[in-house]
């Protein structure tokens, strides 16, 4: 993109074309034989890896906003609409929401990566500075998207970080009014969140092109923060850059869709498989844990003016380090000081991240104002003073010398401080599990659905549908299930006969008729199952102003709090199945209250409810239904029976997940071993001077 270019057409056709048009030249310039210097490691993979995941975010969204409907009392079902009825509706949401997981995950390391090793120094205070506007952009954007499900946790998020405006003096309250559409979060606001976050992704794509366009006229930095000197210092991109990429590119893959496939609701939020509900505020209300670090410093500060402020200035300050930091050296593996307070800075992060996760109360308050002023003295103080004081270490002439051993810091030392620092900030999320010794946790299960190749047992289902028509449907609904699914495979089996015999047993409020007026039909296998309540208010009416809860979602609507380190072994273990083992907990956990226990009115003690108290009587008791397979009739066996069927009315395609998951991670290894091979063989010629000059065999190469 500077300079003139290395291209030479020589096909008449493309020579007519190039001189009207040079965009061949622009992309051969660009990703072919753009200079890229010889040392770099695997962190600078991650600009590739973004780009990739930018173009996965795009592509499932455009497609998901086809079924999407941007109206409060649709956009959850919408949602749920995607999930069951589109053709792979439900990879496409698990993608899209576990790619912006991933998306903040990349960027977390990329921008970390680019403060360790100086990569806002001069000449590339621009680049910088752009890519920390692509980041505002994407927390705009991603923030705007945690909304649209219009779930419980969305809805409150919202309401709480736009009226943070309101801070703003004198023009804080209209600044709200106007980006609510009205005075409380509603439709306006939901259509308005939208059309944002249909068009900001197409802005980050503007400001990516300028990202790259800065990086290609400064270049790139690298390991050793020195300039390239001679031909011998740089590789063309493709392909040895190109390959590299590549291939840790599919590696991070192998991450993408062990989240996608097998632990897809791991990273978001139970709350939001419950609608919003304005009149109903969650206990605690946290945003995805990508903002977490800001949103504790924001908390941390019990004015709300300056908490906005704070909170705003901890990102915007991070435009400023290429000023901020006074050292000439730029890569902190020759800033033996300024190694020691970043990785501090990391671990103040972490840190930062747990305490916005937890209430705002107590030590955790006192906790964050503390690293909230670390934070912010980390930039303002220790950046400026350590850069006058410290004494670097040689920094290698050229590339090439750092690459042929000059630097000998490894990667991987840096990779196992970074998750020292992780570990210690989740060691300090055992606290408050410790601290809850009160509320017991549900035992776990055994199910057949459980793991990489679990399915369902088509009679276990089959006896939890009974147990939810004979107990459960007489107060609950399952206003997202359709009986046509009872026939579908991965379902509880029955034949489309079966399935429409139990719809004809149901009675379906349709109309108006030619007389203008609604009747009553038997139910088809198009109809979703009907509620035993004309709508919300009556069934409201019908139990002291508390609706029961529709049970479509309600196994992954429920959840409880796993503790350190259980709930990072979940992630390999692939446990998924915590909502079901708090309904079997929840169902069978009536008992008597203890004696200095005091049951309110109307409410009955069950040890595994928070607060202990559950209006709701004991629905099962043994023999209550009855089983015709000879299984045993007892309270423990419907608990267990219905949690699996509620369970399948959650993931419908469960199994169809599990089995395509398997089979995109056989390929995604094999890919990947294959451009590791490749990539050994295409780097094998530049990486032999190296070997030889550390008296290794040459025909062996590093990754």
């Amino acid at each position: 993109m500077s300079g003139p270019s290395k291209f030479q057409p020589t096909h008449p056709v493309l020579k007519w074309f190039e001189a009207r048009l040079p965009i061949v030249s622009l992309l051969y310039d660009s990703f072919v034989s753009y200079p890229t210097p010889r040392n770099l490691n695997f962190l600078w993979t991650f600009g590739a890896i973004l780009s990739f995941l930018l173009i996965i975010q795009i592509v499932t969204g455009v497609i998901l906003v086809m079924h999407f409907t941007p109206n409060v009392d649709l956009a959850f079902t919408s949602i749920e609409h995607m999930m069951r009825d589109v053709n792979y509706g439900w990879l496409l949401r698990y993608a899209h929401a576990n790619g912006a997981a991933m998306f903040f995950f990349a960027v977390y390391i990329h921008m970390f990566r680019g403060m360790y090793y100086g990569s806002y120094k001069e000449p590339r205070e621009v680049l910088w500075i752009i890519g920390v506007i692509i980041y505002l952009l994407m927390m705009a954007t991603g923030f705007l998207g945690y909304v649209l499900p219009w779930g419980q946790m969305s809805y409150w998020a919202a309401t709480v970080i736009t009226n943070l405006f309101s801070a703003i003096p004198w023009v804080g309250e209209p600044i709200v009014t106007w980006l609510w559409g009205g005075y409380s979060v509603g439709d306006p606001t939901l259509t308005r969140f939208f059309s944002l976050h249909y068009l900001l992704p197409f802005v980050i794509v503007a400001f990516v092109v300028l990202h790259v366009w800065a990086l290609h006229v400064v270049g790139q930095n690298n390991p050793a923060g020195v300039e390239p000197k001679s031909d011998e210092d740089t590789v063309p991109f493709t392909p040895y850059a190109t390959f590299k990429d590549l291939f840790y590119f599919s590696a991070f893959m192998l991450l993408f869709m062990w989240f996608v496939f097998y632990v897809p609701n791991y990273l978001g939020h139970a709350d939001n498989y419950i609608p919003a509900n304005p009149s109903v505020t969650p206990a605690h209300i946290v945003p995805e844990w990508y903002y977490l670090p800001f949103y504790a410093i924001l908390r941390a500060i019990p004015n709300k003016l300056a908490g906005v402020i704070a909170l705003f200035g901890s990102i915007l300050i991070l435009a400023f380090l290429p000023w901020l930091d006074t050292s000439k050296v730029k890569s902190g593996s020759y800033r033996p000081l300024f190694k020691i307070f970043f990785w501090i800075f990391v671990v103040v992060c972490i840190l930062l991240g747990w305490l916005g996760a937890k209430p705002a109360e107590g030590g955790y308050v006192l906790a964050a104002r503390i690293l909230t002023a670390w934070y912010f003295l980390h930039f303002i103080v220790v950046l400026p003073v350590i850069g006058l004081i410290e004494k670097p270490l040689p920094v290698p002439d050229s590339i090439t010398e750092a690459a042929m051993g000059g630097n000998k810091k490894k990667v991987g030392a840096v990779a196992a401080i970074a998750a020292l620092a992780v570990l210690v900030g989740l060691a300090a999320g055992t606290g408050k599990a410790e601290a809850a010794g009160e509320q017991p946790k549900p035992p776990q299960q055994t199910w057949t659905f459980a793991g990489p190749f679990g399915t369902f047992d088509r009679a276990q289902l089959q006896r939890g549908f009974q147990v939810y028509r004979e107990v459960c449907s007489a107060c609950h609904s399952l206003s997202l299930v359709s009986f046509r699914n009872l026939a579908e495979p991965g379902g509880p089996g029955f034949t489309t006969q079966q399935a429409a015999a139990v719809a004809a047993e149901a009675k379906v409020k349709d109309g108006p008729n030619d007389q203008g007026e609604m009747f009553e039909r038997p139910g088809r296998l198009a109809d979703r199952f009907p509620s035993p309540y004309p709508n919300t208010q009556a069934a409201a009416a019908a139990f002291n102003g508390a609706a029961p809860p529709d049970l479509s979602v309600m196994a992954k609507a429920r959840t409880y709090e796993r503790g350190f380190p259980t709930f990072l072994f979940d992630i390999l273990t692939q446990y998924q199945e915590n909502g079901v083992d708090y309904i079997v907990a929840l169902l069978t956990g009536y008992e008597d209250a203890p004696a200095d226990f005091k049951v309110p009115d109307g409410g009955n003690y069950n040890k595994y409810f928070p607060g202990h108290s559950l209006a709701m009587p004991p629905p099962l008791a043994d023999g209550v239904v009855a089983y015709t397979d000879g299984t045993p009739q007892t309270t423990q066996q419907y608990a267990k029976d219905v949690a699996a069927f509620l369970m399948w009315t959650a993931e419908p395609h469960l199994e169809a997940r599990k089995r395509l998951g398997f089979q995109v991670m056989i390929f995604l290894l094999v890919l990947t071993g294959l451009l590791y091979f490749t990539k050994k063989k295409i780097w094998h010629e530049v990486e032999k001077p190296r070997e030889i000059a550390h008296g290794q065999d040459p025909k062996a190469t590093k990754i």
